[in-house]
């Protein structure tokens, strides 16, 4: 274990700072580790919706890239929004022989319902990452877009996680009807089951996103995987319940909110 471990987070920018880039560095920052980031595109967004999304060339995706790898002694490296398939196939490329552990969250639809993938680069996602991540941690729907089945039950949730073809899939239950969500985790060929309740709140924008950082700095803290996202959905649920209004549509969490004062 390394005292602050270095993560590299590859994702968008989100101007209201409740997910994307600000959302991961503000978590990774909460679990004492050090943050860098190669920023795919720059979206002007608020609470209630995604304004614009301005794509980063592919040069400086990689410029990004391989100014903090050659440099930092990056452990665990986290992906979100992409955008396109160029920006996917270059990472493809980046990753090739990158030897430490991937959480690939495959960001598609914004909460509030924009596109945030080309159609035509879903592929390209499957075919060129997937096999290089680690551990996959998308949503219902985004598991459904990626099967092309309907997901209505644990042992849909089941067979999607197994049809996915990564190594570790945690499949995220909240948008399953009901008052308790179970997200699944598919590893090492047996499924663990984390249940909760879920919380009725507003402030849950970029949740999916904070996640997946919050599991990335656990395992560079030495967490075994089941206990790294564990403690990455307890992590969620404190933020979501320590959150404070910001905004007039659905605010963010409350990332650090183990700091003093926030």
């Amino acid at each position: 274990m390394i005292a602050h471990p270095t993560i590299l987070t590859i994702a968008g920018s989100d101007s209201s700072a409740g997910a994307g880039i600000q959302a991961d560095l503000k978590t990774i920052a909460a679990h004492g580790c050090y943050g860098a980031s190669v920023i795919t595109s720059v979206t002007a967004q608020n609470t209630t919706g995604v304004k614009s999304i301005l794509q980063i060339p592919d040069f400086s995706i990689e410029n990004q890239f391989n100014a903090v790898m050659e440099d930092l002694n990056v452990v665990a490296i986290k992906i979100g929004m992409l955008g396109n398939k160029e920006a996917i196939m270059i990472l493809s490329k980046l990753l090739k022989d990158v030897d430490i552990p991937i959480i690939l969250d495959p960001i598609m639809i914004a909460s509030s319902g924009e596109e945030l993938l080309e159609k035509e680069a879903i592929k390209a996602l499957k075919e060129e990452l997937f096999p290089k991540a680690y551990l996959l941690t998308p949503n219902i729907p985004e598991a459904e877009n990626l099967t092309g089945m309907k997901i209505d039950t644990l042992m849909d949730m089941q067979e999607a996680c197994t049809k996915l073809g990564t190594e570790n899939v945690l499949l995220k239950g909240a948008h399953r009807e009901g008052n308790i969500i179970t997200d699944l985790l598919y590893h090492d060929g047996v499924f663990h089951e984390f249940t909760h309740r879920k919380i009725p709140a507003k402030n849950t924008h970029g949740t999916g996103c904070t996640l997946s950082s919050a599991i990335a700095a656990n395992l560079s803290l030495g967490e075994e995987l089941e206990e790294a996202c564990d403690k990455a959905i307890k992590y969620v649920a404190k933020a979501i319940l320590e959150s404070y209004p910001t905004g007039k549509g659905n605010g963010s969490l409350n990332h650090l909110y183990n700091i003093k004062g926030l």
